[in-house]
């Protein structure tokens, strides 16, 4: 045992002595005429590197202050630079034959920068690639050797890691920056397919993993390499990735979860996407239920163009299909598509509507209904325009009368009432064609049929700050059970809405906000109708008129 121990002491004490002699005797530093030839040579850009230094116990050396150059289309700062660099190499090869086999190569907290152009072209486009080394060449301190080229495709590492990085990624003069970035990719090379695994931290504390397999690179550009893998986004903040204009409100957490492919020229991507307080508006407020989104793309690489060939929007119970292209070529992506839902339940999608800026009046509540939309969706992501039919069916407010709202108008006596009348509201039909643009909501052809009233028509503006300004007309159920029919038959004959009219009617207009909606009687366009169709009526209809109206002017709304 006790000649065990003094073997095992002999042999720790000749490993230390190698482990302090060996770095005097091999001097690294002869190698870096090498190495930033190789990595110049194999990257197509310039490669510096400092001080070398031998690790023996780590099996390998250790190489300060890396910096890889960055396309000069892009930028004269670095593409990537790092204060260490390890690269694990053959020990013996380089002990008895000075000869540098680079196995693997561990790049602690690298900074790298990701820029793209305006024309969609990125800076790690040219990685690598044929035209990179052509044109890169010139700018090596270090000529590279006669079989430059055939020493790139050569050229392969075992491993490579990059840890704990940041990433700046800079689009259309923006830039965001992603913390502890980690890459992996095993056998790289560029003549064949490897595996690699990449997360990442978000703006505003999101997480991203990337897990599959790359390659061979593209030998023209590099973004064109295929890859199949598996990604996984969780609570990424739309807001804070700093690529949609924020004053266009759109806001909110998404996570994706599906697969990623191209084969270098076509991509395509299947998967789930899930929103949390999305808002779409600047006017709009979070919405409180979460949007999901199954979806199937096709994307072509080269033109940055695609095809959102399945996209179910699921809220709830309600369902609602989106479909067309989309174009990522320009500063912020670019959409041509449609939105088609038939009989929606609202009670599933009232938590939304606050997120398109539909913000009901303060204690109102959407209890039945069904919707139907067929909407067109076009522009910049941020900038949407929305064009379409929207109907509901067979809807109930409760917390909000219109009934009521009316009746409080002197040209409305007798539909109000008193403490204890219903404080909800039965839509029989709503239908309107909607405009939502940055600038607000419009309406046209608004038809709101309400049995216990009549007919409401006209067009209403919502502007982005979520003010009103509607022009609205009422044609109400007159007769004996309606104990506003004589007041209304008066004003409706005299301003040209008799039984054998198609026009008449009473204008009024709304005002205030979505949440707290004001009704004014619109005097103008009364007097207005008047004076156009007061020639034809009968003395009789005319006082009648002149008697609403006096509760009108007499009364302060």
């Amino acid at each position: 045992m006790k000649k065990v121990l003094i073997i095992v002491g002999i042999v720790i004490a000749v490993l230390i002595v190698i482990g302090l002699v060996l770095p005097a005797l091999v001097n690294a530093n002869r190698f870096k005429p090498t190495l930033e030839s190789d990595l110049t040579t194999a990257l197509g850009r310039k490669v510096d590197i400092g001080n070398i230094q031998l690790a023996v116990f780590s099996g390998g050396v250790r190489v300060d202050n890396v910096t890889i150059a960055d396309d000069p289309a892009f930028s004269s700062s670095p593409f990537l630079s790092a204060k260490q660099l390890k690269a694990g190499v053959a020990l013996l090869p380089l002990i008895f034959s000075k000869k540098l086999e680079v196995r693997s190569f561990t790049i602690t907290e690298p900074q790298v920068q990701l820029l793209r152009s305006a024309s969609g072209t990125w800076n790690f486009s040219s990685l690598g690639t044929t035209a990179s080394k052509s044109s890169s060449a010139p700018a090596a301190s270090a000529a590279p050797p006669a079989n430059s080229s055939s020493s790139a495709t050569n050229f392969s590492v075992g491993k490579l890691t990059l840890s704990n990085g940041t990433i700046v990624v800079g689009r259309s003069g923006k830039t965001r920056t992603y913390q502890n970035v980690d890459f992996e990719a095993s056998n790289l090379s560029y003549t064949s397919q490897f595996p690699f695994k990449l997360t990442l931290k978000t703006p505003g504390g999101g997480t991203v993993s990337l897990d599959g397999n790359a390659g061979p690179v593209d030998s023209t550009d590099a973004s064109l390499t295929p890859f199949h893998a598996k990604l996984d986004a969780q609570h990424v903040d739309i807001g804070a990735t700093g690529f949609v204009d924020a004053s266009a409100g759109f806001a909110g957490l998404v996570s994706f979860t599906g697969d990623l492919s191209s084969d270098g020229h076509q991509a395509s991507s299947q998967g789930t996407v899930k929103t949390e307080k999305i808002k779409l508006v600047a006017a709009g407020s979070p919405s409180t239920v979460p949007v999901n989104l199954d979806y199937t793309t096709d994307y072509d690489m080269k033109a940055q163009t695609g095809t959102l060939k399945q996209g179910d929007v699921h809220i709830g119970k309600a369902l609602a299909h989106l479909t067309g292209t989309f174009a990522m070529s320009g500063p912020v992506t670019t959409v041509q598509m449609k939105l088609d839902g038939q009989a929606m339940p609202v009670t599933d999608l009232q938590g939304v509507l606050p997120a398109a800026g539909v913000i009901l009046p303060s204690g109102a509540s959407l209890q039945a209904g069904t919707i139907n939309l067929d909407l067109a969706l076009n522009g910049p992501v941020d900038k949407l325009v929305i064009t379409g039919p929207v109907n509901l069916s067979n809807g109930k407010i409760e917390g909000f009368s219109l009934k009521q709202k009316l009746g409080a108008l002197s040209s409305f006596t007798g539909l109000g009432g008193g403490s204890g009348s219903s404080t909800s509201t039965e839509i029989q039909t709503l239908s309107a064609n909607v405009r939502q643009d940055p600038e607000g909501t419009h309406a046209d052809n608004v038809d709101l049929v309400v049995p216990t009233i009549g007919t409401v028509t006209g067009t209403a503006n919502v502007s982005s700050a979520g003010k009103l300004d509607c022009q609205m007309n009422a044609k109400l159920s007159g007769g004996s059970g309606n104990p506003a029919g004589s007041a209304t038959t008066a004003l409706s004959s005299f301003t040209g809405g008799g039984k054998s009219s198609q026009g008449g009617g009473i204008p009024f207009k709304v005002q205030g906000t979505t949440s707290n909606p004001i009704f004014i009687p619109d005097v103008a366009a009364m007097a207005k109708s008047m004076v156009k169709g007061g020639a034809g009526v009968s003395s009789g209809a005319a006082s009648s008129a002149q008697s609403a109206l006096g509760g009108l002017f007499g009364k302060k709304k």
